[in-house]
């Protein structure tokens, strides 16, 4: 039987508790991350929307790297969003600094109209590398 190991970055902000939730869950070869925002330690928005979406892909960093992974273990993502729309080129922009070249892992987006606050999230699962 697989078991389940919680996973957290070193810096890890007040949400975790404050939600009762784990940064990620590793299962076999697998890790699944929860929703990533653009917080900071104490739990709060990084009010500029730009600053906010960078952040969250810092806090996705700092978790996946927790766990022996990087952006280049990536397979699938979803992100959601609160005002698509406008929102979106701002994504891209952030986004395509981050996967800059192919194999691109899947992607879904989603519109939403409540994100406790923040107005960007992306959850990811990752595959865990082999040791070499």
């Amino acid at each position: 039987m697989t078991t389940r190991k919680a996973i957290f970055p070193e810096n890890r902000h007040a949400l975790y508790e404050e939600h009762g939730y784990s940064a990620a869950i590793r299962s076999g070869d697998l890790m699944f991350v929860s929703g990533q925002v653009g917080s900071r330690e104490d739990g709060s928005p990084e009010p500029d929307f730009a600053d906010q979406v960078r952040l969250a892909f810092s806090n996705l960093e700092a978790t996946l790297a927790a766990g022996g992974c990087t952006f280049d273990d990536i397979v699938d993502l979803t992100t959601f969003h609160t005002d698509p729309e406008n929102q979106f080129e701002t994504i891209m922009a952030v986004k395509n600094e981050i996967f800059s070249r192919s194999p691109y892992p899947n992607w879904t987006a989603i519109g939403v109209n409540w994100l406790a606050g923040f107005d960007f999230e992306i959850k990811v699962i990752a595959r865990v590398p082999s040791p070499a």
